[in-house]
């Protein structure tokens, strides 16, 4: 058998790092939607506003918040927002937060989409040169993700504060997201939304991440498969060479 190319053995291993990754940020994008919003504001059981604001109130003005972080508006997009009484709905320390919010995810979701480029890139070279590399890099990113997953939730549930603490003091200067619980985004986004939201990024992240094992599984039927193809492949290539 040949020694595995030192550049299938590289791109293996980025495409491993990369996939938790790319799957993480593509749960936080779907929770960072208009669907995600509508169905917790209408689940049972989500607290209701103690200072008024109906469900419908909270679907407009949090789509508005959302769709802040999303878009490439300028702060005033929210800052000039104003409540049926005209007072300004969002304090200028939220708008400033959301400002903050809005940097980072999508510094982040451009990182991930990069990442996500050189993957594929990594996965196309791979589906030339090395047979069954793929079907292993993804493998091991499902493992590493799988890891990652059970260290984050066992976090979060033993100590739900400290880890939602912890994760916004990695990205939030200290003083800038804690609010008065009669603040709107408060108000918007309580507590449970938040746990909600964390839940619902677990969730998509295992099943993706349980869905790729089970395809990438390495049964002896696919090792022999890829193992035949890469001495196929091989043989094609020393003929390519003794003919030349």
């Amino acid at each position: 058998m040949a020694a595995k190319p030192a550049l299938a053995r590289f791109l293996q291993v980025v495409v491993a790092a990369i996939f938790p990754i790319v799957v993480l940020a593509g749960a936080v994008r779907a929770v960072t939607s208009s669907f995600f919003l509508w169905a917790e504001y209408h689940r049972p059981g989500f607290p209701a506003d103690e200072f008024g604001f109906s469900t419908q109130d909270r679907l407009t003005y949090g789509s508005y918040a959302l769709d802040y972080v999303l878009n490439f508006a300028p702060a005033r997009y929210l800052g000039g927002l104003v409540n049926p009484g005209g007072q300004q709905l969002f304090l200028d320390s939220e708008v400033s937060h959301m400002a903050d919010v809005k940097a980072v995810l999508q510094l982040s979701f451009a990182a991930a989409f990069v990442l996500l480029v050189v993957g594929i890139a990594a996965c196309a070279y791979l589906a030339r040169r090395y047979k069954g590399g793929i079907r292993r890099a993804l493998f091991s990113g499902a493992v590493l993700t799988l890891v990652l997953i059970v260290v984050l939730a066992v976090s979060a549930v033993l100590a739900w504060e400290v880890f939602f603490t912890s994760v916004h003091a990695v990205f939030f200067a200290d003083g800038t997201w804690t609010f008065r619980v009669d603040d709107t985004l408060i108000r918007l986004f309580p507590e449970q939304f938040w746990t909600d939201a964390a839940a619902t990024v677990g969730f998509l992240v295992l099943a993706a991440t349980l869905l790729t094992l089970v395809l990438t599984w390495p049964t002896r039927r696919r090792r022999e498969k890829s193992q035949a193809a890469q001495d196929e492949l091989q043989a094609r290539h020393r003929a390519a060479l003794s003919g030349s």
